[in-house]
Parts: C-alpha cells; structure tokens; sequence
C-alpha cells in the first residue's frame, strides 16, 4: 500500500509559467522525494504601471509518495 501527500507552494519567474512551475519542482525537489505530479490552482502576475508583466506567479499542490 502507497500513501501519498500533497504540499502546497507558491513560485514565480521573470521568464513565464512554465519556469515559474519548473523552478518551484527543481526547489522543493531538494528535500521532497517521490514527487508524482503537481496541479497548477492559480496563476497571478506582477505588472507595471504601463501593464508590462514583470514577473508570472504560480500556486500549485505538489504530490509525492511518502516512504
């Protein structure tokens, strides 16, 4: 039997979503093993006064197995 767990976090980039999601997993991959898979619940961005996006932030739940 697997039982699996689900952590939320918050990441951002500069560069656009997917970095923003790439560079949340690569972090909490450090110290969570097993990652399965992470459902993106939000994504916001940061802009200017002009309207420029200056920075994309995500909201995602990450799920690992727990040994």
């Amino acid at each position: 039997m697997s039982v699996a767990k689900v952590i939320e976090l918050s990441s951002s980039s500069s560069k656009g979503i997917e970095d923003a999601v790439q560079s949340g997993l690569r972090k909490v991959s450090q110290t969570v093993n097993n990652i399965k898979g992470a459902w993106v619940n939000d994504i916001k961005v940061a802009t200017n006064a002009d309207g420029t996006i200056t920075e994309w932030r995500v909201n995602m739940r990450i799920n690992f197995i727990v040994e």
